[in-house]
């Protein structure tokens, strides 16, 4: 019998921040930057989500719902720090891990019942092993399926446990909600709705040549999660084996409107910064750099560029960024947001003459040996020297790079 946990951390990153300042333990706090930035809530207290705060919600939105909260830039050096420790955790008690993001995990732990116990008593080991080794609250799910194992976290919260018995598994969701099924967004929910299907039992109700007929692989997949089971593109692949991404982007949104040249330079090598220590952690390659920017009247355009020879060098990348800014920006217009994107990956550099392949070599192992200091000493730590005059803090991300249970931790 297959048995897999999803472990999810409660309100991590405020919690983590709670270890640190305890007079914050029971007041509504937001973790992600000041009540005047135009950013989003990265994690909201419970305290402060009986207000209507939730993560995502822009900054000033949360303030105006709840002006007494304590407002938290955030510390990811600590985020990541504390990550890690719960992986060590997790990796004591099954050898097979996947890290979904920096505050959760799955575990298969199919098979361990003579070494660990009965799955509700594994479960609540896990639990008080996190507290006990990190001081920090989690909520874990266990079933069948790694589906039913997210929901049953979710219904957990905060800070407990919940197991769902083998074959209990559609009386478990039949009464709940479409949107507590993962990977099911507004715009399917919307769908649904208009349909009249509210809840999952019904949809495990429809046939499912309906189900396909009308959403496609979608309705398809659907049909498997109303049952319980792993189907669709979020939970594709084993547990553990790595899903490598179609593209690669990050951005940013200044505070204030900008037209300062040095500091958008600056912004957008720090944005090259961390798209192409992600494309060597996945072990990818690019050949299409593309320039997002939006205007202080929201006017969006972005400018794509295919290189010759497939690249994951930070100054590669920016030399082409920097190209499409300077040939796209209307000057002096103020900038609202600048983002750097990369397709066309591939797992292969593809062939180089001997000196270029020499100099590219070369170029990979100090940008290696660099993302080992951000990993050990922060984001900030080492750098292009365009980056490091970029002087904004680093952001809070669910999905930072060097998320433990990476390609490194497997070598």
């Amino acid at each position: 019998m297959s048995l897999v946990f999803h472990l999810d951390m409660d309100a991590f990153f405020v919690s983590v921040e709670e270890l640190f300042d305890p007079s914050l333990k029971g007041k509504p706090v937001v973790v992600g930057g000041r009540s005047n930035e135009r950013g989003v809530v990265s994690a909201a207290s419970y305290a402060v989500r009986k207000f209507g705060v939730r993560s995502a919600m822009p900054l000033r939105e949360a303030y105006r719902r709840c002006p007494q909260a304590v407002f938290l830039e955030g510390t990811p050096g600590r985020y990541r720090e504390y990550s890690q420790k719960v992986y060590e955790v997790l990796k004591r008690f099954s050898p097979t891990v996947a890290m979904a993001s920096i505050d959760e995990a799955y575990l298969d732990l199919s098979g361990t019942e003579r070494l660990l116990g009965p799955p509700l008593a594994a479960a609540h080991r896990l639990h008080a092993a996190i507290r006990d080794e990190t001081g920090l609250p989690c909520s874990i799910g266990a079933g069948q399926s790694r589906l039913i194992a997210k929901i049953g976290s979710g219904l957990a919260k905060p800070n407990g446990v919940l197991w769902v018995l083998d074959g209990s598994e559609q009386p478990f969701l039949a009464p709940l909600d479409i949107s507590k099924i993962p990977g099911v967004g507004k715009v399917m929910q919307k769908s649904l709705r208009s349909c009249g299907v509210h809840r999952i039992g019904q949809i495990a109700a429809l046939e499912t040549s309906f189900l396909e007929e009308r959403w496609g692989k979608h309705g398809l997949a659907l049909a498997g999660k109303a049952r319980g089971l792993d189907a669709g593109g979020w939970f594709s692949g084993e547990i553990g084996t790595r899903d490598q991404p179609k593209s690669i982007s990050h951005e940013t949104t200044f505070t204030e409107d900008t037209k300062d040249e040095a500091l958008l330079q600056a912004t957008l090598a720090k944005l090259v910064q961390l798209v192409a220590r992600r494309l060597r952690e996945h072990g990818l390659w690019t050949r299409t750099i593309q320039l997002k920017l939006r205007y202080s009247d929201f006017t969006t355009i972005t400018r794509a560029h295919t290189v010759e020879e497939a690249t994951q060098l930070d100054t590669v990348i920016l030399d082409a960024v920097q190209t499409l800014f300077r040939r796209n920006w209307k000057r002096p217009m103020p900038i609202r947001l600048l983002g750097v994107h990369v397709g066309s990956l591939h797992d292969e550099a593809g062939q180089l003459g001997l000196l270029d392949g020499e100099e590219r070599k070369k170029w990979g192992a100090a940008l290696e040996a660099a993302d080992r200091l951000r990993d050990r000493f922060g984001e900030s730590a080492v750098g292009l020297a365009a980056a490091m005059r970029h002087g904004r803090r680093e952001r809070v991300h669910e999905n930072p790079a060097g998320l433990p249970g990476g390609a490194k931790d497997d070598e």
